[in-house]
């Protein structure tokens, strides 16, 4: 069933965006999403983008290869066991091991700031771009706009739609950059209405780069932090920060895996 207009609305509030004010005709295929442009336009406008980020809205294009993906999301079915060979579950605590321990300062100063272990980011790290090695192929903008007007899940995209058009007016992507094919972006994946909100400064330069591994790793740990991540407590299915994982993907396969592999990687 698709989310309502009320809980759409509830999305762009709860990351800090005005609601829309009319909704943009979705479509099915990509014969409408030119006229689509200039009406979620409006809506953008309303929510606080600025003018390079209307561009980008502009310049975008039907991401074929992105409503191909997300019809067809079959690892999610997969037993647990069959998801961690298919996801590569034993490579990955493998090196996550060997980063945890080449970097321990690191993440050690992570966890005393956020709470949250290594084993935990780094797993998740692993997961989505095994460690930076991949991190997209996929304009964000084409990606996250089109997944916006595909009436499947518009609702829920429009908040990351809007995220990433303001992502565009501070500098921290441009129409161009390259992400996966549901419009993550960087070393961990954010939706980018999520890499907005919590996206925080790791290396001190004065920006937020979802590009650069420390700015990723710590906007990873603040936002397990923020949605009520424990320090201390138990991250394993049934134990208090498990509900914390699940807000990270909405998969229950996936949340298993990053628990089992970080209590692995943390030893």
């Amino acid at each position: 069933m698709r989310p309502t207009k009320r809980l759409a609305t509830a999305l762009m509030l709860s990351l800090g965006f005005a609601a829309p004010v009319a909704a943009a005709q979705c479509g099915n295929n990509a014969g409408g999403f030119d006229a689509w442009k200039p009406a979620f336009a409006k809506e953008a406008a309303a929510a606080g983008v600025g003018q390079r980020g209307l561009d980008a809205l502009a310049n975008a294009r039907y991401a074929s290869s992105t409503i191909a993906a997300d019809r067809n999301q079959k690892s999610f079915n997969y037993s647990l066991d069959k998801f961690m060979q298919v996801r590569g579950a034993d490579t990955i605590v493998a090196q996550g091991r060997k980063r945890k321990a080449r970097n321990a300062s690191f993440y050690q100063s992570l966890e005393a700031r956020y709470g949250v272990p290594a084993g935990v980011i780094i797993a998740i790290h692993g997961m989505e771009t095994a460690f930076g090695g991949f991190m997209g192929d996929t304009s964000v903008v084409s990606a996250i706009t089109t997944l916006t007007y595909d009436c499947r899940r518009s609702d829920f995209f429009a908040p990351h739609a809007i995220g990433a058009l303001k992502l565009v007016d501070t500098g921290a992507i441009n129409g161009g950059t390259k992400g996966a094919k549901h419009g993550e972006l960087g070393h961990t994946q954010f939706l980018p209405g999520n890499a907005l909100r919590y996206g925080v400064d790791g290396n001190g330069d004065g920006r937020v780069d979802f590009y650069n591994q420390t700015d990723a790793l710590a906007s990873t740990a603040n936002f397990l932090r923020q949605k009520g991540w424990q320090p201390g407590a138990g991250y394993q299915e049934g134990q208090t920060n498990f509900n914390v994982i699940k807000q990270w993907n909405a998969a229950g396969v996936y949340q298993k895996a990053i628990a089992i592999m970080a209590a692995r990687i943390d030893g």
